[in-house]
């Protein structure tokens, strides 16, 4: 499974580095996961949210070379110059997310990376969550709002905010590589999973 985590200018660190630790852990333990930090710009150094300087390590594969995109957020609600209020305005992370998940990839976001793939288009009339702190900016949208932690519509991903990354991360190890080894990334990174996936259409208690 080739998997790619989107650097931009100004994205939360734990939205992108969580899940990248959760997915390498995974590997590790033997899942079929090959998964890379990139940036639309290419390999070169990314400064995010807090000040951390992180490597990426090329571009953005083409559409069709990937099985799933994942989008941080961060610098949202103050309207940063840089951030995903900034990648929202300018539209090329949006239009990279529409892009792969027009060529069959899933594609999943993180805290506010949920508006950069509201932007996309890709969560309209589907559910999806983001941050509490902009709930509101997406029930501006046409995504169906929930407010669970994690929500799974299949090809489409959600999670709301920072550390809930985490718990989308260890749900995709899950869906694509088996309970036991989500387990076993759970306990190497000594993390208590919080909340079982809201997955539309699931029925509660069925054998």
């Amino acid at each position: 499974m080739n998997i790619a985590v989107v650097l931009y200018e100004g994205f939360d660190e734990l939205d992108a580095i969580g899940p990248f630790e959760v997915f390498r852990t995974a590997e590790a333990k033997g899942a079929d996961f090959h998964t890379r930090l990139v940036a639309l710009d290419g390999a070169g150094t990314v400064t995010a949210s807090h000040g951390l300087r992180v490597e990426a390590e090329g571009p953005v594969p083409e559409p069709g070379n990937l099985d799933l995109l994942v989008i941080p957020g961060g610098g949202w609600n103050d309207r940063s110059s840089v951030g995903a209020w900034a990648e929202y305005e300018r539209g090329a992370v949006p239009d990279a997310v529409a892009a792969h998940h027009d060529a069959g990839a899933t594609v999943a976001s993180v805290c506010t990376g949920g508006m950069l793939l509201a932007k996309a288009g890709v969560f309209d009339g589907r559910p999806a969550v983001t941050h509490a702190s902009a709930l509101d900016d997406l029930r501006e949208t046409a995504a169906e709002v929930r407010e669970e932690r994690v929500v799974d519509d299949g090809d489409v991903l959600s999670a709301g905010g920072v550390t809930s990354g985490i718990d989308l991360a260890l749900h995709l190890v899950e869906r694509e590589a088996g309970a036991e080894v989500a387990e076993s990334v759970a306990t190497t990174m000594e993390y208590t999973r919080q909340h079982a996936a809201y997955e539309p259409g699931a029925i509660v208690g069925a054998e």
